[in-house]
């Protein structure tokens, strides 16, 4: 242990504790910008500055190892000038147009100004704006950008993708797409983490708020939503509800206190993508000499881009079964338009989800099966609470309501795709029934659970014993896929998130900025599974009545099934990646 003194405290860590951890440890409190434990710790905003007795430069607690007898004081006049100083001037190379910024109440330089007591700045601004392509799902402002690092870093060193690049030195430093290139032009899988872990507003998902609002107020319009597993466990956090307060049947009275009258349960698509997803796992593994195995799962579209721009030739891997998010538009545009008396074009669909790379999905013409758009808008979980404060909603005070049928009941099968492993899960409780003809226990495989990056499992299924792989975060995906394209693992099937943590901890989801959630979300996802009184996506009644009443006869043609993989089913709920736009 190293002896040290802080503020007058004494102290003891172990040997490589940085000044800022040891700190932390006594409650003393140093603030920083630019940090990101284990991911950005290059002291660029030099906020979390502090003077060393007998040195006369300040150090940088975020990155600066303890030393033994070192006597540290946070909060002296001359730290308090110099950080004080910094500050002003990052303000003075950022707009600070607060009123109208999306993260107006939850910035962190805003805060460190008000902490500050800045109400100025001495200095000339010389803030660049370099023009952006309104129309991508990832917005950038760079006359916001603080020059932080945090979104080279986490691009670097978590996602493993080097989408962005820092070029020039001092004031002119800049922050850019690598090469110089146009973000539609980059191997960017669209996760959004850059967004999540931006201090300020110079990142941000595109707003697609106005349009559902106008989709509202058009009589000739009904408007179907669909709410993602993952939201529920998170939408509560930035409009202030404890998480008995937010419920999801007080998410699905909140989004109809919006005007919505049809308001479903992605869990519902879930658990259709279960049917189609395991399906054809069991098919592949029934003719392995002609299979691709393993067999990649496909909800997630970060993830799919990421095969494709940087795996192509494992494309082939991945479950043509669509998402939950385009097999529920498909559905409603064609099953439930007809239950309505509609026709595709009426129907008006919008989804809530945690991901920002949902945008770009739902516009990807290869996609969508029924109409132009099968899924019309997606709005991500932080939209939906700027739509509930747009409307002065009290939330809390809403009664509990169900969602709609028959579109809105699902498992816990289907819940638990918001987390890491659950998508893997909820596949292998549905293969073990078709190929055994009986339930498993419905926790069976909770092997496959946990927060490591890269994790390994092996079930057995009667005579079947079945290897299994999950990723969490696109960094850990690259080195999955380079052992399996090396020769150095062997698996039948492989999920992987973009997102550390899956959906709970996607780019769409609310910022607690330096904070991970995605663990407790996770949680209680997992607790919602355990309190479902269905577990299996195959014991869905809703679900068997799809099957009956829809996809067997579709628009009046006769297939062989009303199963999964009819030629109906096929049609509308599965899709070939390897053609999609990029």
């Amino acid at each position: 242990m190293v002896p040290l003194t802080i503020d007058n405290k004494q102290v003891s860590v172990p040997a490589g504790t940085t000044i800022l951890d040891a700190a932390r440890a006594v409650d003393i409190h140093i603030p920083t910008l630019c940090y990101l434990r284990e991911i950005n710790e290059v002291a660029s905003c030099r906020v979390c500055a502090v003077e060393v007795e007998g040195v006369d430069k300040l150090a940088t607690a975020c990155n600066t190892l303890v030393e033994e007898g070192m006597v540290v004081h946070t909060n002296t006049q001359r730290v308090r000038l110099t950080r004080k100083t910094n500050v002003e001037l990052i303000l003075s190379q950022h707009v600070d147009h607060c009123v109208t910024c999306v993260r107006s109440g939850n910035c962190s330089l805003q805060a460190l100004s008000k902490a500050m007591n800045i109400q100025s700045v001495p200095f000339r601004k010389e803030a660049t704006e370099r023009p952006w392509d309104p129309a991508l799902p990832i917005l950038r402002d760079s006359s916001k950008c603080i020059k932080c690092l945090r979104c080279v870093s986490v691009c670097d060193r978590v996602q493993s993708l080097g989408v962005w690049e820092v070029t020039g030195s001092g004031a002119h430093t800049t922050v850019r797409i690598r090469g110089g290139l146009r973000m539609n032009e980059a191997s960017c899988a669209l996760c959004g983490q850059c967004v999540v872990h931006c201090p300020v507003g110079a990142l941000r998902e595109r707003d697609d708020t106005e349009t559902v609002f106008s989709a509202l107020s058009d009589p000739t319009k009904e408007v179907v939503f669909q709410i993602a597993p993952a939201v529920r466990a998170a939408w509560g956090e930035s409009l202030g509800l404890s998480p008995e307060q937010a419920t999801e049947k007080r998410l699905a009275a909140a989004v109809r206190a919006l005007g919505v009258k049809h308001v479903f349960d992605t869990t519902f698509s879930a658990d259709l993508t279960i049917l189609e997803e395991s399906s054809e796992f069991v098919e592949r593994l029934s003719h392995p000499e002609s299979s691709k195995l393993p067999q990649f799962t496909s909800c997630c579209p970060g993830w799919v881009r990421f095969v494709r721009t940087e795996y192509p030739e494992l494309a082939g891997h991945l479950s043509t079964a669509k998402s939950p998010q385009q097999m529920f538009g498909a559905i409603a545009k064609s099953y439930y338009a007809q239950k309505l008396g509609k026709s595709a074009k009426d129907i008006f669909c919008v989804s809530v989800m945690p991901c920002v790379a949902k945008k770009y999905e739902a516009a990807t013409p290869e996609v969508s099966d029924v109409a132009d758009q099968d899924v019309d808008v997606v709005l991500t979980t932080r939209e939906l609470d700027r739509m509930l404060r747009a409307m002065q909603i009290n939330v809390a005070a809403l009664p509990e309501e169900d969602f709609d049928s028959p579109l809105g009941r699902g498992s816990g099968a289907g819940v638990i795709f918001g987390v890491t492993g659950g998508v893997m899960e909820a596949a292998l409780r549905t293969a073990y029934w078709k190929l055994t003809g009986s339930n498993p226990p419905a926790d069976a495989f909770q092997d496959i659970r946990g927060q490591k990056p890269w994790r390994e499992a092996s079930f057995s299924i009667g005579e079947t014993t079945l290897r299994l792989a999950v990723a969490s975060g696109l960094g850990s995906a690259r080195a999955l896929m380079d052992a399996l394209r090396a020769g150095q693992v062997s698996y039948d099937f492989v999920e992987v998130m973009a997102c550390p943590g899956g959906c709970s901890g996607g780019g769409g989801q609310p910022i607690h900025d330096g904070e991970d959630h995605a663990a407790q979300r996770g949680q209680r996802l997992y607790a919602l599974d355990q309190e479902s009184p269905i577990r299996f996506s195959h014991e869905n009644p809703e679900i068997q009545t799809l099957y009956q009443e829809f996809l067997e006869r579709p628009l009046g043609r006769k297939s062989h099934l009303g199963h999964p993989l009819s030629e109906t089913a096929h049609h509308l709920l599965h899709t070939d990646q390897r053609k999609w736009t990029l």
